[in-house]
């Protein structure tokens, strides 16, 4: 009857997997912003 309590899925390594996906596309999103933005600096 004690094993009904424990959890059968750890969610713990999915969420932080998750998060630090979520941190690369956002800082891959403002790279290429940035870049955008040097660039039409640049051909004025």
């Amino acid at each position: 009857m004690n094993f009904l309590n424990t959890p059968l899925v750890s969610w713990v390594n999915g969420t932080i997997m998750i998060g630090i996906f979520a941190l690369v596309v956002v800082g891959l999103v403002v790279a290429v912003y940035l870049l955008m933005s040097n660039d039409k600096a640049k051909k004025e």
